[in-house]
């Protein structure tokens, strides 16, 4: 058992309503959540469509309060948006009048303690952004403008602006679900490599079983509607990964454990969560 400081996010017994009438219903979108993850570690979260996993991001966040339970990140408990974390979504949301670097350089303009010096400091900000998109594969697009990328290259753009006020927690909703084959397994590699150098939490909301065993150290699989977790599945592929270890068998036994588990969970809609099994 590790000491409950040791984790750096803990959820116990989550439940949330997204209003008091469904509450009074006993409606909810995601109940009795139950989360431990240790300092640095890669989660992942996969689940059939409307099942809970964005409102799991929104309380991991700080952007959604439980209904009933306790949330604690990085040891304190959570009472609103968190300063600590970044975000990453489907879309990449380049502003279109801001070139690539500029971008990057948002969440400093906008977020304490970066906003105040922003100023004086943007020649160092604006090194560190460049180091950034060049670890990323970017180098040579830093002054192009979001319709002079392409998809995959605006995704990279959206991690480095993500990632660019150092977060202690990284947290991704489908980030390259809507990219093509070749350029979805090349961000795996660069998340990885990024995630390896530095050793931020990770929580990866993806429809993509294939993704998630090359990526996470845990795959979580939550039910339908209301969300809870009723698979727990520890990936004990050695880590470095590179893209061969996905035509493996170890591989793809894991990817079709966890396909058979959402099988399971679409066959059986409406019935009440199993515990997690371990």
């Amino acid at each position: 058992m590790q000491a409950a400081d040791s984790y750096f996010v803990d959820f116990r017994d989550v439940w949330l309503a997204y209003n008091d009438e469904l509450r009074a219903k006993n409606q909810f979108a995601v109940e009795a959540i139950d989360l431990q993850v240790r300092r640095g570690e890669f989660i992942a979260i996969v689940g059939p469509s409307g099942c809970g996993k964005s409102t799991f991001m929104k309380l991991a966040t700080g952007l959604k309060m439980p209904s009933m339970g306790k949330i604690l990140i990085d040891g304190q408990p959570v009472t609103g948006p968190l300063k600590v974390s970044g975000m990453a979504f489907q879309a990449p949301s380049l502003l279109p009048w801001r070139t690539t670097v500029d971008n990057v350089l948002l969440p400093l303009e906008i977020v304490e303690p970066y906003r105040s010096h922003f100023k004086q400091k943007r020649k160092e900000y604006e090194e560190r952004a460049r180091k950034l998109l060049q670890k990323v594969g970017l180098a040579g697009y830093e002054d192009k403008f979001p319709w002079q990328l392409s998809g995959g290259m605006q995704q990279r753009a959206s991690i480095c602006r993500a990632l660019i006020h150092e977060p202690k927690m990284l947290l991704l909703d489908e980030p390259f679900g809507a990219l093509d084959a070749f350029t979805r397994e090349e961000l795996w590699c660069i998340l990885r490599d990024l995630w390896t150098e530095q050793q931020f939490n990770v929580i990866l909301v993806t429809h993509d079983l294939r993704e998630s065993v090359f990526l996470a150290d845990t795959v979580y699989v939550m039910s339908k509607s209301p969300g809870r977790f009723v698979v727990k599945k520890e990936i004990e592929l050695p880590r470095p990964r590179d893209l061969e270890v996905t035509y493996t068998k170890e591989f793809t036994d894991i990817v079709h454990e966890l396909r058979g588990h959402i099988g399971a969970i679409r066959q059986s809609a409406g019935k009440a969560g199993a515990p997690i099994p371990q």
